[in-house]
């Protein structure tokens, strides 16, 4: 037996405030099918290509089949990916205006293939404009690849957080490191932000936001405590227990959390977190409805986001919250009931 201090250094218990997978030693595994779904729709769709024939944009993801994951093991990371992919496109002839459609069939994307070894089918429903087809062939086809090469570094960067945990060593190396870079983030006007570590010991970043609804106070808060509104501007069935300790969930589960506070018209107060951050790490959102007449000032402050995931974070409440409910907002009356 060996004694005090001396045993193997990978089984060693260190002070962690999570006290899991210690020196991430033991087999963990995320299922990434439903997050690659959103992803591959994400760099795929709206990808457009222009030449002298005339201009291409793949215009959506028709079919997808497949799976992914990721696996840690020894603070080892494998992944498996296998999809079947059909994407359509339309094209417009520069010269005679013309309109033309078809499909891309992506039949093996995975991890047994390199990217620029994948096949890639390029296909036109009947009709003339085949040099939009070769256009698609060559220059969609370049664009698909970059495509496919930026979802699969999402997979190995964005998704991963969290599954290769900070050690007692090298937290506080990352948390100097980050505070050099902290100084260069990009920032909203007149919004401070500021660099803390909470959870599992990993570092945060302090988000600060505000958007301008033209709606009031009362109407703006609902949307965000009503499960049809909330399922409306998301496009996605949610779990919404708008009372103090209820639940939230939203996107598929991308995003979950509860009720923490709760003013009417005035203020939320929730324990949030997306699916791809550190197990069990929630970050602390306050959002404060400003009523100014017919519209509403929404300020949002975000505390506790891991700094690597800031930016997808900023977007998330950008895109899928902010620019959505705007849509929502604009739909007639008869839609908001």
């Amino acid at each position: 037996m060996a004694k005090w201090g001396q045993g193997d250094p990978r089984w060693i218990v260190e002070e962690r405030a999570d006290a899991t997978n210690v020196n991430n030693w033991h087999w963990t595994e995320r299922d990434a099918t439903s997050w690659s779904k959103s992803k591959l729709k994400e760099v795929l769709v709206g990808l457009a290509v222009e030449g002298e024939a005339g201009r291409c944009e793949i215009s959506d993801l028709k079919h997808v089949e497949g799976e992914a994951s990721c696996s840690s093991r020894k603070g080892k990371l494998i992944f498996f990916y296998e999809w079947n992919l059909r994407l359509s496109w339309k094209g417009t002839v520069k010269e005679s205006g013309e309109k033309h459609k078809g499909s891309v069939e992506i039949p093996n994307l995975s991890e047994e293939n390199e990217v620029d070894d994948t096949e890639i089918n390029v296909s036109k429903k009947k009709g003339e404009g085949d040099a939009l087809k070769d256009l698609m062939r060559t220059e969609g086809t370049t664009k698909v690849r970059e495509a496919l090469r930026g979802y699969l570094k999402a997979l190995k960067t964005e998704f991963t957080l969290g599954m290769i945990l900070p050690t007692k060593a090298t937290v506080g190396q990352e948390l100097a490191a980050e505070r050099k870079l902290s100084g260069s983030t990009v920032q909203d006007s007149g919004l401070p932000q500021s660099l803390d570590i909470v959870g599992v010991k990993i570092p945060t970043v302090k988000i600060l936001m505000r958007e301008i609804f033209n709606s009031p106070a009362d109407e703006l808060y609902s949307i965000f405590t009503t499960k049809d509104l909330v399922q409306k501007f998301s496009k996605c069935p949610a779990v919404i227990n708008a009372e103090k300790g209820g639940k939230l969930q939203m996107f598929d589960g991308c995003v979950s959390g509860e009720y923490a506070e709760l003013v009417p018209s005035q203020r939320i107060v929730l324990k949030w977190r997306c699916r791809n951050w550190p197990d069990e790490h929630y970050a602390t959102v306050a959002l404060q409805f400003k009523d100014m007449a017919a519209q509403t000032e929404l300020q949002l402050e975000c505390k506790g986001v891991p700094v690597s995931h800031e930016d997808s974070t900023r977007q998330c409440w950008k895109k899928q919250h902010f620019e959505e409910i705007h849509v929502l907002l604009q739909q007639p009356p008869d839609s908001m009931e």
